[in-house]
């Protein structure tokens, strides 16, 4: 008889298997890749700026975004191979997200980062801070000097679009108004925009024509705009190491898809109810009465249909492309965004 703790070995099993077969027809370059981004960011001496970004560097998680850069270059090559253009693409875009999340840490008090004490945990909320921006810093320096101004413009407009939708998310937070339209525009800003940036610089990156760039920066859109919803499915999903749903944006009063699909098919009463227990989040009470009407009402379920919908879009995107590994393991991240746990 599997205990609990076997059952999410193998869900965990499942999830890295699923990974490995993605990154299949760039397991060789991925490998180059970590060595590339730990030659510019690798911490130099014995110092706490060298601790920091060696720290940062151990934990960067599962690379999702480099290998949809990666996949899209390979996708896109006249010979189906790719260089240092597309590499330095990769890390462009992964450095920014490493420094947002980062950030994210700061502005959230967490003190977890997949596992691990997150960087403010370990070094204090300030120096998490000034090790984001030297990241971000260092980052547009390297971008400068490569020479390669085309990549560098399109990938570091993105950085001021995370921002506006992390202000965004924290106002309609403090508001409780947060609509499908505003839910969409803050997610498309959060996580979609840079998804789209990792496709298109992909495809730029080995010359591939405006059409196919744009082509793939729909496709990264879509996928993020259902990766972002599926995070927010598994916000209230229950674990299968506590058995409990996690609701942290639920305790920051954040009103994500699976709630949004409740509120606009409730009646006044319930709607009344739902409203005064986010007006007392994060008490626990508070926390549990809206995870049972969503439960009730199937909000999880419904924002699920919503994002396989993102999800066909993203596929039909591929729809041009003959037959190769490339689109194989991009039609599989489509797969995958759908049925990860995690």
């Amino acid at each position: 008889m599997m205990t609990k703790n076997c059952y999410l070995c193998s869900d965990m099993t499942h999830h890295m298997e699923a990974l490995d077969a993605i990154r299949r027809p760039i397991v060789r370059e991925l490998g180059e890749f970590d060595e590339f981004v730990r030659h510019h960011f690798g911490g130099k001496g014995e110092g706490l700026l060298a601790q920091m970004l060696d720290y940062v560097l151990s934990s960067r998680g599962k690379g999702l975004r480099p290998t949809i850069v990666m996949l899209s270059a390979g996708l896109n090559s006249p010979s189906g191979g790719f260089g240092k253009r597309t590499m330095l693409a990769g890390m462009l875009i992964e450095m920014i997200h490493v420094a947002s999340l980062i950030h994210d840490d700061v502005i959230d008090e967490s003190n977890l980062r997949r596992g691990r004490a997150s960087v403010n945990a370990r070094w204090q909320s300030r120096n998490a801070v000034i090790v984001g921006d030297y990241i971000l810093a260092r980052n547009m320096s390297l971008g400068l000097s490569s020479g390669q101004i085309d990549l560098l413009s399109h990938i570091i407009g993105n950085m001021s679009t995370l921002c506006e939708g992390e202000i965004i998310q924290s106002d309609h937070a403090s508001k409780l108004d947060t609509t499908r339209e505003s839910y969409f525009d803050i997610i498309h800003k959060k996580t979609a925009s840079l998804f789209g940036t990792c496709a298109s610089a992909g495809a730029m990156s080995v010359g591939a024509p405006q059409e196919r760039v744009r082509s793939m920066h729909r496709f990264g859109e879509q996928l993020g705009m259902a990766f972002q919803i599926k995070d927010d499915m598994l916000d209230y999903a229950r674990s299968s190491s506590t058995g409990k749903p996690a609701n942290n944006d639920l305790r920051e009063r954040k009103i994500t898809l699976p709630l949004i699909e409740v509120l606009e098919r409730a009646d006044d009463g319930l709607k009344g109810e739902i409203v005064s227990a986010l007006e007392r989040c994060p008490e626990e009470d508070a926390v549990d009465l809206i995870q049972r009407r969503v439960d009730e009402m199937h909000g999880t379920e419904l924002a699920g249909e919503t994002m396989k919908g993102f999800l066909q879009r993203a596929m039909s995107e591929l729809a041009g492309y003959g037959e190769s590994p490339y689109r194989d393991s991009m039609m599989s991240l489509c797969t995958y965004v759908a049925e990860r746990d995690r």
